[in-house]
């Protein structure tokens, strides 16, 4: 018989009380018991990135963490960065540069990207090709990827936004 627990976390700024299977991922749990279906359920053993979202602050694999583990967490999906705006010119520069094709990656490209330039400053191609690098991508090569990064990059360097 399935260990049944409960959880209270915060989840895109909302208050979430629920019951869970003990051994029930944090992505399996944010698609099917939230309807929150940004994170992608990939290969389910934290390579692909597919399942990345942010807790108290990082960005984690959502098929190696048990949903049990963010208790008392505050977790946020690609789709509560999107409502904060935070994602908003990455998401564009990602349709100009032609960064994204069948989407499967793109909620994790987004929260990766953003990861890396809410530190400031311009980084290199390398340095954005190097922290992508958890993130696979099947449809584009990533070369129009690290060209959006990189436009942002500069974009916000030269308005001094994070």
């Amino acid at each position: 018989m399935d260990r049944i627990v409960d959880i209270s976390l915060t989840v895109n700024g909302e208050q979430v009380n629920e019951r869970v299977e003990a051994r029930k991922t944090l992505v399996d749990f944010l698609r099917d018991d939230l309807g929150l279906t940004g994170s992608h359920v990939g290969c389910e053993h934290g390579v692909c990135g597919a399942c990345t979202v942010r807790v108290d602050g990082a960005i984690v694999r959502g098929c190696l963490m048990l949903a049990a583990q963010c208790d008392g967490a505050s977790v946020v999906t690609v789709e509560g960065a999107s409502d904060k705006g935070e994602l908003t010119d990455l998401q564009t520069a990602f349709e100009v540069r032609n960064a994204l094709q069948c989407g499967f990656c793109t909620p994790a490209m987004l929260l990766t990207a953003q990861e890396l330039l809410s530190s400031g400053g311009i980084p290199s191609r390398d340095a954005i090709r190097e922290h992508i690098s958890g993130n696979y991508c099947r449809c584009t090569g990533y070369h129009a990827i690290v060209d959006a990064i990189e436009s942002v990059a500069q974009s916000r360097a030269a308005r001094k936004v994070t």
